[in-house]
């Protein structure tokens, strides 16, 4: 499941255009935590939404909220809080979050949801 989610938020940040924006800023998000839960199995041939959001945006790290759950039910597969930093390229250190980058940030405070067959 851990994989499903890495692949949902690249495509959720993929689609914001938040790689590229940071990509030129030469800062990059980078994954300092991850707790995830597991709460059911999912067998083959089901289908799997993954919902994405960010739900905390901090001075020094923000967290993305995900849970997989079998679609168009109400079961629960897995959920995750994932940690991140934003990383300056040059000097390999975070940063804190303020400014442009926090506005930016504080857009997705919303869900998004993904199909994984």
């Amino acid at each position: 499941y851990l994989e499903f989610l890495e692949d949902a938020r690249w495509e959720y940040l993929e689609d914001s255009g938040d790689i590229d924006a940071f990509q030129a800023l030469g800062l990059a998000w980078v994954i300092v935590n991850i707790n995830i839960s597991y709460r059911n199995a999912a067998t083959m041939g089901q289908t799997l939404a993954i919902e994405t959001q960010l739900s905390t945006v901090g001075n020094k790290s923000a967290v993305f909220h995900q849970a997989i759950r079998v679609k168009d039910t109400d079961i629960l597969v897995a959920e995750a809080d994932i940690t991140f930093v934003v990383l300056d390229q040059k000097t390999g250190k975070a940063i804190a979050i303020e400014g442009e980058i926090k506005e930016r940030m504080q857009q997705h405070l919303h869900s998004r949801g993904e199909e994984l067959n």
